[in-house]
């Protein structure tokens, strides 16, 4: 289920049985490739650190995800297609040159360390918010200066959609990134949300 204005968003309700608890979002990513390849239901998660979690305001407190002041949410899945292979992410996918001034993003999260790279995304809205990026020396330094704040958009350099899916060609093979873990590269990346696909509890 996705979120939708005036419809509350989440239920209080502790751990799941069954629920694998994950400190980052490269954990939480690697726990459903995994269930993806054992071609079983995704397990729920409990977060106790990473981007998603600081994005729907989790605490990183274990004992918490166990009592009643628990909340669980549905939250969105990205889906990449990378050179025929299927991979995914909970909170983001970057691919990026080594400067940052040729840049691909889709955020599911809002934030990406200590960057609110995707100050308007929302994990159960049903849709990625991407941003295509190619900034020169002068504009690298000024969009780094407000991305703390998420101040940085809207910039001339960087183009931005929200968007169930899409396919995008980024010229050459950036270096990517899926909730952090390194992917090799690529140069035509085919994304895809599916809507309330997890349930994490925070």
């Amino acid at each position: 289920m996705t979120v939708a204005k005036g419809r509350p968003w989440g239920e209080p309700g502790p751990l799941p049985e069954g629920a694998v608890v994950v400190r980052t979002d490269a954990e939480a990513g690697a726990v459903l490739e995994a269930a993806r390849r054992r071609q079983a239901p995704f397990p729920a998660l409990g977060l106790l650190g990473g981007d998603l979690c600081r994005t729907l305001g989790g605490t990183g407190d274990e004992a918490r995800l166990r009592s009643p002041a628990a909340v669980r949410y549905p939250v969105d899945v990205g889906e990449a297609l990378v050179d025929g292979v299927v991979r995914l992410f909970v909170a983001h996918l970057v691919a990026r040159s080594r400067g940052w001034g040729r840049a691909f993003v889709a955020m599911n999260a809002q934030w990406r360390g200590p960057w609110n790279l995707g100050p308007r995304a929302h994990p159960g809205d049903g849709l990625l918010d991407t941003y295509d990026a190619r900034l020169g020396p002068r504009d690298r330094v000024l969009v780094n200066r407000r991305l703390a704040l998420g101040a940085h958009l809207p910039h001339p350099g960087v183009a931005e959609r929200r968007t169930a899916a899409l396919q995008v060609d980024l010229g050459r093979p950036l270096g990517l990134e899926l909730d952090g873990r390194p992917a090799g590269r690529a140069r035509v990346l085919s994304l895809r949300a599916r809507p309330g696909a997890l349930t994490v509890v925070v």
